[in-house]
């Protein structure tokens, strides 16, 4: 027996000491929170806004890698193009990549994502409204429009072998939205939660009951449980986190294509019935899937550093003396890849690369006739064109960047367009290229609360659900509900 409880009070001095060891590494001056969020984009404030609301003691941290809302500036614009800043104004920092987005809230499950079928459209739409009551809340600068589905423009598509999605929206526009999250932002750091930016988590570690977070500055956060909030900008750091915890992962699809820019009165029977037309397209030659999505009236194009690859987007204001005569929307070609392939954001990221290396640093931009003729756009011919371009581009060929069935699929769908809306195929139409959107990591969940590994949850864009901000939003709050539960 002696000898036994020797050996037992060794084993618990080794115990001890190890964890006395340990915690000198890890746990002097580390802040220690209930609950951290990585990511302040829509999707991390709603998960905030409703853990304080219902438990106003829950110490709650958001880190951010990018800038605080106010300070987020991007030096890009019509007289320069992409300046390469370290952390992209556009894309990172409070508010998320919506921040300067056109403000457009789906109010339902038809597109913008698949929570729907993950939660069902009842449960889903639920919380989907409950984002819609909370932004309302808090924007103060006008009631924003509502627009609602048509029945006639949808019979007008379906004659054309074209189909318009049908769901009502909710409009803010870039002004609006802008303000609405500065408010909730706000709100939340009275409530108590600590915001932090210029945070860029690197690694997690399991430590204990909860997890230590690491940052590329050298800082490190304990907390007791975890919110994965990152968007499509932080899919390698999911990646990275999945493998790290031995959680599986699956590939989704990929969209690539071109941001297209016209006047805006070609769209205009569009836009002031329903505001965004989204509609699909099945190519003839290769029969695959195309989209337009996230038009954007009256609006800009704009430049993303999607560390350090540029690509298009864009945006649009509410008020009319902010917008421009034109309107500019995206044409993606979805494309799922089989096994054993399994790298489809590097091969998009790829694409996007060699676009800028023929733009010099920057999205290349091409007038619609000069493609179909094949041949490069360049300075003169753009200075000639009737469309004045919204973004300051390199002039080129996109032909040169995309792969034959992708350009395919586009110019396909940009003459089928043209049947719905005469002048989308003229040939001062331009086109920016690329604009990428994909969705590669689908991790594996424990369970129906999007959990990844015992108190570790994940939120909109960057689970792969997730593709608007609506959707996002909700999600946030329902992870904040099973926390909470």
């Amino acid at each position: 027996m002696k000898a036994v409880g020797a050996a037992f009070s060794i084993e618990n001095a080794a115990h001890f000491m190890r964890k006395f060891i340990l915690g000198m590494i890890y746990m002097p001056d580390i802040k220690k929170y209930d609950v951290a969020i990585i990511g302040g984009g829509i999707g991390g404030l709603m998960a905030a806004y409703r853990l304080k609301q219902n438990s106003p003691d829950i110490k709650i941290v958001i880190t951010e890698r990018g800038n605080s809302l106010e300070k987020r500036h991007c030096p890009a614009g019509r007289e320069n193009g992409c300046v390469h800043c370290k952390t992209c104004s556009i894309t990172s920092g409070y508010a998320g990549a919506g921040a300067f987005s056109d403000g457009k809230f789906n109010l339902g499950t038809a597109y913008g994502g698949t929570l729907g079928e993950e939660l069902g459209d009842a449960k889903a739409n639920k919380y989907i409204d409950e984002v819609d009551k909370i932004l309302v809340k808090y924007c103060t600068s006008g009631v924003p429009q509502v627009y609602k589905s048509n029945d006639e423009l949808k019979l007008k598509c379906i004659q054309n072998n074209l189909r318009l999605l049908d769901m009502n929206v909710k409009h803010l526009g870039t002004d609006k939205n802008y303000v609405t999250m500065q408010n909730l932002i706000r709100a939340i750091s009275e409530q108590g939660v600590d915001l932090l930016a210029f945070y860029d988590c690197q690694s997690v570690e399991k430590h204990d009951s909860g997890y230590i977070l690491n940052y590329t500055n050298g800082e490190k956060i304990y907390a007791e449980k975890i919110i994965i909030a990152t968007g499509r900008g932080g899919a390698n750091f999911v990646a990275d986190f999945c493998r790290s915890f031995g959680v599986k992962m699956h590939s989704n699809h990929i969209d690539i294509g071109v941001r297209v820019e016209m006047k805006d009165i070609i769209w205009k029977e569009f836009s002031d019935k329903i505001y965004e037309p989204k509609i699909l397209y099945k190519t003839k030659t290769f029969e695959d899937r195309c989209r337009m999505f996230c038009f954007n009236k009256g609006g800009l194009v704009s430049a993303e550093n999607n560390h350090g690859i540029i690509t298009a987007n864009g945006h649009s204001y509410a008020e009319d003396e902010k917008r421009t005569e034109n309107c500019n929307f995206a044409i993606l070609s979805s494309i799922r890849f089989t096994e054993p392939f399994n790298q489809p954001t590097e091969y998009a990221e790829s694409i996007s690369r060699l676009a800028n290396m023929i733009g010099n640093g920057n999205v290349i931009v091409q007038r619609f006739g000069d493609l179909v003729r094949g041949r490069r756009t360049n300075e003169h011919r753009l200075g000639q064109n009737t469309v004045e371009p919204t973004l300051k581009a390199t002039a080129g060929d996109i032909s040169l960047v995309l792969p034959h069935r992708i350009l395919t699929n586009i110019i396909e769908t940009i003459y089928a367009l043209d049947k719905v809306a005469p002048g989308t195929a003229n040939d001062d139409t331009l086109l920016y290229g690329c604009e990428s959107k994909y969705y590669s990591i689908r991790p594996e969940f424990m369970n129906d609360k999007f959990e990844l590994v015992d108190g570790v949850y994940i939120i909109g864009d960057g689970s792969g659900i997730c593709r608007g901000l609506s959707q996002s939003g909700a999600m946030g709050i329902y992870v904040a509900d099973c926390i909470l539960n």
